[in-house]
């Protein structure tokens, strides 16, 4: 009795619905993570107990080195293209496309406007290099510093979201340079600015240690 041939199936299997998935999820995580701009200069900032996060979005962050150099960052590429095309065309800079655009996705900002230019058309390795990168003026004689905080409001008007201001300074930071800072927010009428600090631990018996064994 001859026997029964048994069908054979193909074990192929059809992966094109699989891999579209895949470039789906891909392309998502490309458009949703937030990348960190490289900090323009690196500080060492002092202690305190307080716990409050420094916010990631709708703020200006002032960062002031050991050596009293002043770096101007603010988040939002609508935002940062509105503030440098708001200045190239004001004080008639003359940046080209590349060059707003390099701000644009940059990071921070820490040479005079007059330099600006030059800046912007190199990469960030090369600034930390070149001795253009001396900071944003911030004396009574050429205070752009100034300048900056007024058009960063005025590119941030388009959101609901009220800014923030930050300023970030090493321990070992002068303070009247720390002191001119200040006193430019408070020529912009603005009175709530916080203090980038590393956190440390509450002193035992204090009321903030307190606190904080009773939110944990």
């Amino acid at each position: 009795m001859p026997r029964a041939k048994v069908a054979r199936k193909s074990t192929a299997v059809d992966m094109t619905a699989m891999t579209d998935v895949t470039f789906l999820l891909l392309t998502f995580f490309m458009l949703a993570t937030k990348f960190t701009p490289v900090e323009p200069v690196a500080v060492v900032t002092p202690s305190s107990i307080n716990t409050q996060i420094l916010p990631d979005s709708d703020v200006i962050l002032l960062t002031v080195d050991k050596k009293g150099r002043i770096f101007f960052e603010m988040d939002g590429q609508p935002k940062r293209k509105k503030l440098i095309e708001d200045l190239d065309q004001q004080f008639h800079l003359g940046l080209s496309e590349s060059e707003k655009n390099s701000f644009m996705i940059g990071g921070g900002i820490g040479t005079d406007l007059k330099h600006l230019k030059s800046y912007l058309a190199m990469k960030p390795d090369q600034r930390r290099m070149h001795p253009i990168e001396t900071g944003i003026p911030a004396d009574s004689a050429n205070n752009e510093l100034g300048i900056w905080i007024e058009y960063g409001n005025s590119a941030q008007q388009n959101n609901l979201r009220q800014l923030r201001y930050c300023i970030k300074a090493d321990n070992e930071t002068p303070y009247p340079q720390v002191k001119r800072v200040l006193d430019t927010f408070k020529e912009k009428k603005i009175q709530k600015v916080n203090l980038v600090t590393n956190l440390e631990a509450a002193p035992e018996g204090s009321l903030a240690a307190i606190e904080s064994r009773k939110n944990n």
